[in-house]
């Protein structure tokens, strides 16, 4: 869980232009300072991190990376400092290439000589994506590196875009050296988008939710929540589908201009507790009919995590009717409890259909709390 600067602030490097959004020391502290004050870190959100484009255009004279002077004129153990000294790690991009996606200098030739300045930095994270590399040479290529980091002496979490690069990626050996990996395409800030992650994580989740499991996990991306391209009821969706997935939690927005109701679904600890659940199993999409989906996931307390998903836009709340059957979960009594607080809890089972209704491009997401034998009396 954390905070990264990519989908909301890019590749903005025009300070004395942009000087509340370019990538930089004053913008890192700043969130950095939101982040503590106002109840991220205690929710959980303990990273933060650079991406791409933090970098000076070229080497120095012995072939080590140099921070941009202007933006981080007091380099990157400045940085790691002040995080840690609140209670934070720090996470920083790199790219296998011999350049990063936006143009600055990768790693490719230098592996051993920029693992040793993450380590001179006190670097906690290593994001590491596959632009201008041979996708051919990432399968020894990510080990490697990897390998390097787990000698270097200091504990670094390693993130990796291998697969995402890969038609066919052998997901064994990713996750046998990858902390996190990022599964398939950029997500952009809009529903389209964000409907497109989930199409493909549902479609393809028999190759790879069998390899989440604690300290390795499947990365549909960075959350939107907060930005300009989803609604209120579209954050909600991927904020339960991203816990159903076991997925990390990474921030992408502006801090200082959040809107309350956004704020307040990424605060969500009911679900920050669904996606943190220790059994760090990742979650399914059982079930797929007329535009509408439910997203099951079982969790370390034998109690069930539901999202009923409604990708329909016909401008009405959409009626669901199911049975525990249909939701993958054992035939019993429940308590039900509504994790954005929508609806009232209520007992169901083990017999009749459980009803809802879900907003256009909305969730309803709930927990089923298995009763014991004395509390089985029922609502159906």
């Amino acid at each position: 869980m954390g905070w990264l600067t990519w989908q909301r602030f890019r590749c903005i490097t025009d300070c004395e232009k942009y000087p509340d959004e370019c990538i930089s020391e004053n913008l890192i502290k700043r969130m950095a300072d939101i982040m503590l004050d106002e109840g991220y870190l205690e929710a959980g959100y303990n990273y933060v991190g650079i991406d791409d484009c933090w970098l000076e255009k070229q080497r120095d004279d012995n072939g080590r990376l140099v921070p941009d002077r202007n933006r981080f004129p007091n380099g990157m153990k400045a940085i790691a400092d002040y995080l840690h000294k609140k209670g934070f790690k720090f996470a920083l991009y790199q790219d296998y290439g011999n350049k990063t996606c936006m143009g600055y200098p990768g790693v490719l030739g230098h592996e051993a000589t920029d693992i040793q300045s993450f380590v001179d930095w006190d670097v906690d994270y290593i994001k590491l994506d596959g632009c201008y590399v041979d996708t051919g040479k990432m399968d020894d290529g990510y080990p490697y590196f990897g390998k390097l980091m787990n000698e270097s002496g200091r504990p670094m979490v390693y993130s990796c875009s291998w697969p995402a690069y890969q038609n066919k990626p052998n997901y064994a050996s990713i996750a046998n050296h990858c902390n996190l990996w990022r599964n398939w395409d950029d997500i952009q800030d809009s529903w389209s988008s964000l409907s497109r992650i989930m199409k493909w994580f549902a479609e393809n989740q028999d190759d790879f939710a069998k390899y989440a499991r604690p300290g390795q996990w499947n990365d549909p991306d960075m959350l939107l929540i907060g930005n300009f391209g989803l609604s209120l009821d579209q954050a909600k969706v991927q904020m339960a589908v991203w816990s159903i997935l076991a997925a990390p939690l990474l921030m992408s927005v502006d801090l200082k201009t959040i809107r309350p109701e956004f704020k307040e679904v990424l605060l969500n600890r009911d679900i920050i507790a669904i996606d943190q659940d220790s059994l760090g199993r990742q979650g399914l999409r059982v079930w797929n009919k007329s535009n509408c989906e439910i997203w099951n996931r079982k969790l370390s307390d034998g109690s069930y995590a539901i999202a009923f998903v409604n990708k329909r836009d016909d401008g009405a709340p959409y009626a669901v009717k199911v049975s525990l059957d249909t939701m993958s979960i054992p035939k019993q009594a429940y308590e039900v409890q509504d994790l954005y607080k929508e609806e009232k809890p209520r007992s169901f089972g083990p017999g009749g259909d459980f009803e809802t209704r879900i907003n256009p491009s909305g969730v309803k997401f709930f927990k089923f709390i298995p009763k014991t034998s004395n509390e089985v009396k029922t609502d159906t």
